[in-house]
C-alpha cells in the first residue's frame, strides 16, 4: 500500500515503480469524483455514482473505503483478492484511513507513506495541476499536514526530493530491501515535523 499527502507525487511515481516492476498489479480504486481531464475510466479509477458506492458498502464489496476531500474511495475486495490468489503483489494506491482498515484485514501488507521534501514543493506540485481553486489548493495543504501526522503508522517512509531516486527507494522496499528507509528513522521524524507546523 502506498499512501501520500496530497501534491507529494503518489501517482506519478507509482506509474514509474509499475513500469519498472512487472509483478505488480494496480488495484484500480472506485470513486465518486469526476474525473479529471487526463483520466480514464478503468485505468485511473472507477468513477461511479454515491448511490452505487454505497451499494457496494452495504454489499461488503470494498476491502477498504474511505471519505477523503467529499468524496469517497474504495479498493475491490474481489479484484485483490483474485490477484492475490494467482500469486500476484498487488499495488493499492490509497490514504491513510483504507491503508488502517485494511491492515486490520491483511496484517502481512507492507505499507509505505511518501512525503515532500518540503511544504513549498507540495504547493508548487498542487498549483502546477490548474485544476483546483485556491480555496481546495489551501484545504488540501491544510488536510495533507493532518495527513502527514499519520506517517508513523507505516512501515516505510520514501521522501520524494528527487524523483528517480524516490522510484528506486520504492523498488527497494518492492524487492525486500527497504530496512533503511524505515518510518522511525530520525530525519523522517524531523520532516514530519516542519511539515505539519508550517
Amino acid at each position: 500500500m502506498i499512501a501520500a499527502p496530497s501534491g507529494a507525487g503518489k501517482t506519478s511515481l507509482v506509474k514509474a515503480l509499475m513500469e519498472r516492476e512487472p509483478r505488480l498489479r494496480f488495484s484500480v480504486s472506485y470513486t465518486t469524483r469526476k474525473a479529471r481531464p487526463n483520466e480514464i475510466d478503468g485505468r485511473d479509477y472507477h468513477f461511479i455514482t454515491a448511490a452505487r458506492f454505497q451499494e457496494m458498502v452495504d454489499r461488503g464489496e470494498f476491502l477498504e473505503h474511505a471519505r477523503v476531500f467529499d468524496n469517497f474511495y474504495g479498493t475491490g475486495v474481489h479484484a485483490v483478492a483474485d490477484a492475490l490468489a494467482a500469486g500476484g503483489l498487488v499495488l493499492l494506491e490509497i490514504d491513510w484511513q483504507g491503508a488502517r482498515q485494511v491492515r486490520e484485514r491483511l496484517p502481512d501488507a507492507r505499507t509505505i507513506f511518501i512525503l515532500p521534501p518540503a511544504t513549498q514543493a507540495l504547493e508548487q506540485r498542487l498549483n502546477a495541476r490548474s485544476t483546483d481553486s485556491d480555496a481546495v489548493i489551501q484545504r488540501r495543504l491544510q488536510d495533507a499536514r493532518r495527513d502527514i501526522s499519520h506517517f508513523s503508522e507505516f512501515d516505510y517512509v520514501v521522501i520524494n526530493d528527487r524523483f528517480d531516486q524516490a522510484v528506486e527507494d520504492l523498488h527497494a522496499i518492492v524487492r525486500e530491501r527497504g530496512d533503511p528507509l524505515v518510518a522511525s528513522r530520525p530525519d523522517v521524524e524531523r520532516l514530519a515535523a516542519e511539515l505539519m507546523a508550517i
